[in-house]
This record gives structure tokens, sequence and C-alpha cells, in this order.
């Protein structure tokens, strides 16, 4: 009569496999780049300084923002130097059309993969999983930071080349020498990438919930706006402050002749806070996600 003994053997890899040289970032980013919609995206923002330059051609000088505080009365001094209308650009477009490149890089980065049925094979090739997600992950970032610096510095180059070269008007009078000026904006298209990350996160975690990546684009940005339409409830009082849509132009307060960093200190703990919490949820839900497609 034979024994049977039972034994446990090592797993064995290909020779040379490391999973941290799975999906490098070069190639996700070479990825992303070649897709239509980064193309699109990155032609609007292209546009964006060109359309605010015949709207005050055709339309004058601007103004009327007298009574709206500083925020609004940046427009008012949208025609003094190029500094001043590419800080106009970021103030017209941090409200909402900076959310679009954000939710769509962040949001359609795994949904689409799962949308073309390719999913599966890249875990099977074998890429894990925490691996998939950070590689998408940094580059979804990193092409949204892209975004936000490519339309101030196209707007700095067009504003100059209409208005010259010259001081940040200020608002509330007085005026920043170009070297401080390009220290402030640096510091806006900071603080406005950090605010979006809430916005990243909520995308970036419907993105590996869903197959459709225009699903998670959309949830990601309508949820956004139902942020913004709380904010604007009065009656919430200091439940505002809660919320990151309340702190996103607290910007403003950078381009002062004395900086208030108050109001970006808070902005910036809200949204990194959030933003932890969906990114932890999109690897925890994802790693034991029945992946199909």
């Amino acid at each position: 009569m034979s024994t049977l003994t039972e034994r446990t053997e090592p797993v064995e890899t290909a020779s040379g496999y490391r999973a941290s040289r799975t999906l490098p970032l070069r190639v996700e980013l070479v990825r992303q780049l070649k897709r239509r919609r980064t193309l699109i995206m990155g032609g609007i923002l292209a546009v964006l300084p060109f359309v605010l330059l015949v709207a005050f051609a055709i339309g004058g000088e601007p103004g009327g923002g007298g009574d709206g505080g500083n925020r609004i009365n940046l427009m008012d001094t949208a025609t003094a130097s190029g500094a001043n209308f590419a800080a106009v650009n970021l103030f017209v477009s941090a409200g909402f059309l900076l959310v679009i490149p954000v939710a769509l890089f962040c949001g359609d980065t795994v949904a689409s993969e799962a949308s073309w049925s390719s999913l599966r094979y890249l875990l099977a090739a074998p890429v894990p999983r925490a691996r998939l997600l950070w590689s998408k992950l940094v580059v979804g970032l990193g092409l949204s930071l892209a975004a936000m610096v490519l339309l101030p510095v196209i707007a700095l180059a067009v504003g100059t080349a209409a208005y010259g070269w010259g001081p940040l008007q200020l608002p509330t009078g007085g005026a920043l020498d170009t070297g401080t000026a390009a220290q402030r904006l640096v510091v806006v298209v900071a603080y406005i990438f950090v605010s979006q990350l809430v916005t990243a996160g909520l995308a970036f975690w419907l993105s590996t919930k869903t197959d459709a990546p225009l699903g998670a684009v959309g949830g990601a940005v309508g949820l956004t706006i139902v942020g913004n339409v709380l904010d604007a409830v009065t009656a919430l009082g200091d439940w505002r402050d809660f919320l990151p849509a309340h702190w996103q132009f607290a910007w403003a307060d950078a381009v002062q002749p004395t900086p208030e960093w108050s109001g970006m200190i808070q902005g910036t703990a809200i949204s990194v806070t959030y933003a932890v919490v969906l990114f932890a949820l999109a690897f925890r839900g994802f790693a034991r996600k029945d992946v199909v497609s």
C-alpha cells in the first residue's frame, strides 16, 4: 500500500519578472497621450484664451463687476497685462472647465479598459492590480496637472502679445511686479490642482466600479456640480466649510499685496482628506473586484 505525500511547491515566476516593472509609466503615458480625447481636451484649453481675447475685442474693456468683491473685480483688470489675462483665464475656468479634464483623465482610465474588454488581459500579463491602478492614477493626475499648466501658459503668451508684458494689476489697487506675479500664478495653479483632487478621487473610484467611462466621468462632474449648488445654499451655514467647493476660489487670496493663506490651507486640508479616502476606496474595491471584461 503506497503512501501519498503532499508537498507544497513554491510558486515559480518567469526569469526576470518584476511586478514593479510591469506597465511602466512611460508606456501608459504614451497610450493616453495618443488617445483622441486627450488631444481634443488639450485643443479646447489651448483655444480658450483666443476666445476670451476675441470676446474682449468685440465687447470692449471688461468691467461692471464692482459689487462682487475682489474675485469678480479681477475681470476688470483682464486687459491690463499678460499676467492679468492669464489670471482671468484661470478665474473663468476653475469653477467648471478645469473640472472636466480632471474627471476625464481620472475617470476614463480604468473604465475604458473594461469597456474595451482589455482590462483582464492587462491583469493576465501579469500586471498586479495595485500596480495597474497606480500607473493609471499617476498618469491621470499628471495629465490633469498638465492641462492646468497649459491654460495659463498659453493665456500668458496670448495676453502678452495682445496687451503687453507688465505687472499684475490688483483689483484692490496696486500691482505685483512680474517676478512676484509669476510666483503667485504658480501658487494659484498648484492650489487649483489640489482643490481638484476631490474630483480626481471621485472619478477614479467610479472608474473602478463601472465599465462605462461616461458614467464615471459624468458622475464625477455631476457630483462636483452638486457640491457647488450646496455651497450656494447659505442656510447650511458652517456646514459649507466641509464642502470642497466652498474653498475652490480661495486662491484669490494669493493675488493680493499681502497674500492670505488661511483659506488655502483649509481648502487643501479638506480636498486632500476627501481625495485620500476616495483613492483608498478605489484601491480596496478593485483589489477584490471580479474582473470579467
